[in-house]
């Protein structure tokens, strides 16, 4: 039997989600530990709205600046 990862046709960040890549527009460090402790969620990384360096540390995308410009 075949899982796959299942998408909601609309995707609607969470607040949590919006919370963390208004950080990380401002320019905050968020470390995987406080990703963690904040919630994060891999959608965010699975849909490209951040990246993680070597360091593991949360960076945020052009598309991650573009949902939260968006979203009222």
């Amino acid at each position: 039997m075949h899982t796959g990862l299942y998408r909601a046709p609309v995707y609607e960040p969470t607040v949590d989600e919006l919370t963390i890549l208004k950080k990380l527009e401002l320019g905050e460090d968020v470390s995987l530990g406080v990703a963690a402790k904040e919630h994060m969620a891999k959608r965010l990384l699975e849909r490209g709205f951040a990246v993680q360096d070597e360091s593991r540390h949360w960076h945020i995308t052009d598309t991650g600046r573009m949902l939260i410009r968006r979203t009222p």
